[in-house]
């Protein structure tokens, strides 16, 4: 992704489609509109996966507490997000086999009359799916449960029940469809902002954005303008319309990230009800142990944290199910991210909203794609950008086909790279798996760089400094925490270690950038 390219042809082009927002729902209605034929554009005032869409808990799932709500409250609209959900797990295991996998997750039972309960719920999460659904959900008994799962705590424990679900790396899979919608032919740029709608005659036919990196500002015409801004997007609404009412509450998911030691490599932890009645997670995730909760209310503001209270809450729940003490000094990393949910109504129980997502048009004829979650990302753009057609009464080349195209990465992919790579550049096998991971079919080419740029970031991690440069000749990173964020991990799998090697990071995305 060239930027300087891209915003050269910002200025100098008109577009079919501009969409607002680089996060999961931007980018993928980007790759939907130009898998189309659609002229398409893409500007984000960040970093692309900046917000919310690299702060998930990094599961691909139909959403088991959703099903739960459907059935008790017999709710046709949780019931066809979990439908379409474990529809599009299925297709996203697919395009991008190198950032995803199968997680088996083992519910405690510490109540036998527990078992019919959840064992019911989770066989109709697995009727759901159908066809394109994983491993089937079983029951077992306290001694298999904690050999699948040896940090639980054993006291009282009566079984538990298992079922599989999706597991991913949410940011490098937004990095990887901006990447691909910009070599399918979109046109895309990060730290460029809306500072103002352009209308004609009351319908809007483009934007003013700001190169936040040169302070310039030049303006974008396109026939339709869609906002992807996730929590964000009532902004944009308003500058459309300063009375608009706002469509969005925020919830919060906090999370930290352990050590290794406090969980399985191949199997996860869900707690079904804490203190107050919300799911705890707790995965395995690039080497390390993620536990997260999801659904507190929240204000929208840039960059949340995780509250000294949030941590607090995750520790007292560890507590009451982990044989293990985990305390605050086992903590590497943590970090919080808003989640825009649908509020059609006044509520403040953000657990009982639906993550439904909305497309609303104004008058000017912005399309406002907003609410929905990770998993349900692609159908989310191809009802945007369907709605975009309609309204700039474009003539797309073909029908979406997002489904078939494999995400960078994705294509030629196979299970067998690591050990290509540890076999012709010697690599220890901890970074292989880790390039193939990360990259995918595109493994070879970041190994190829170490040839010129040698050397691992720092010890106790599997990144290498090619990655870096890599980061920033193809995949559009700017400055040395888009690179450590959201192109490596580190910043969130081990905060202090990303801040020992940050300057010299810093140095190296200098260099490349100003060559």
């Amino acid at each position: 992704m060239n930027r300087s390219k891209a915003i050269e042809r910002l200025k100098t082009e008109a577009f079919d489609v501009l969409i607002v927002g680089g996060g999961a729902t931007g980018t993928g209605a980007a790759l939907d509109a130009v898998s189309r034929g659609l002229k398409t554009a893409l500007v984000e005032r960040f970093d692309y996966s900046s917000g919310t869409s690299s702060k998930s808990t990094k599961l691909l799932h139909g959403g088991v507490r959703y099903l739960e709500q459907a059935v008790k409250k017999v709710d046709r609209g949780q019931y066809k997000l979990v439908k379409d959900a474990l529809h599009e797990r299925s297709t996203l295991l697919k395009l991008a086999p190198h950032l995803t996998r199968s997680l088996a997750l083992v519910t405690p039972l510490y109540r036998r009359l527990e078992a019919p309960y959840y064992l019911a719920g989770l066989k109709l999460y697995d009727w759901l799916a159908g066809r394109k659904g994983l491993t089937h959900s079983y029951y077992v008994s306290a001694r298999q449960a904690l050999e699948l799962f040896p940090m639980l705590k054993s006291e009282g424990l009566k079984g538990g029940v298992v079922y599989h679900d999706g597991q991913f790396d949410d940011s490098r899979m937004n990095v990887c469809l901006a990447l691909t919608a910009s070599e399918q032919g979109a046109v895309l740029a990060n730290y460029t902002e809306v500072v103002k709608l352009i209308k004609e005659k009351g319908k809007l036919i483009g934007v003013e954005v700001k190169d936040k990196e040169t302070s310039q500002s030049f303006t974008v015409r396109a026939k339709v303008v869609i906002n992807a801004c996730g929590p964000y997007c009532d902004t944009l609404r308003k500058l459309d319309d300063p009375k608009a009412e706002a469509m969005l509450t925020a919830s919060s998911g906090a999370h930290i990230v352990l050590d290794k030691k406090f969980s399985p490599p191949e199997t996860g932890l869900l707690i079904p009800k804490t203190e107050d009645k919300r799911v705890l997670f707790l995965l395995p995730w690039q080497g390390h142990t993620l536990v997260g909760t999801t659904d507190n209310p929240a204000p929208i503001e840039d960059n949340p944290k995780a509250s000294p209270a949030d941590i607090d809450y995750i520790l007292r729940q560890l507590k009451r199910y982990f044989s293990m003490d985990v305390t605050e000094a086992d903590i590497l990393s943590s970090w919080s991210g808003l989640r825009p949910l649908v509020s059609k109504l006044k509520s403040h129980d953000t657990a009982r909203l639906s993550r439904d997502h909305m497309v609303n048009v104004s008058e000017s004829g912005l399309v406002t794609v907003t609410g929905g979650k990770w998993t349900t990302y692609r159908k989310m753009a191809l009802d945007a950008v369907s709605q975009a057609i309609r309204v700039g009464q474009l003539n797309p080349l073909r029908p979406s086909t997002t489904d078939k195209i494999p995400l960078a990465g994705g294509e030629k992919y196979k299970t067998s790279l690591a050990k290509e790579i540890e076999k012709k550049f010697k690599f220890e096998k901890e970074v292989c798996i880790h390039l193939m991971h990360s990259y995918g079919s595109r493994a070879l080419e970041v190994a190829q760089l170490h040839q010129e740029f040698p050397g691992k970031l720092l010890e106790g991690h599997p990144y290498l400094w090619a990655e870096v440069v890599y980061a920033v000749r193809v995949e559009g990173a700017r400055t040395a925490e888009d690179v450590l964020s959201r192109r490596l991990r580190l910043s969130f799998v081990d905060a202090k270690a990303a801040q020992s090697i940050f300057s010299k990071v810093s140095e190296t995305v200098q260099k490349e950038l100003f060559k």
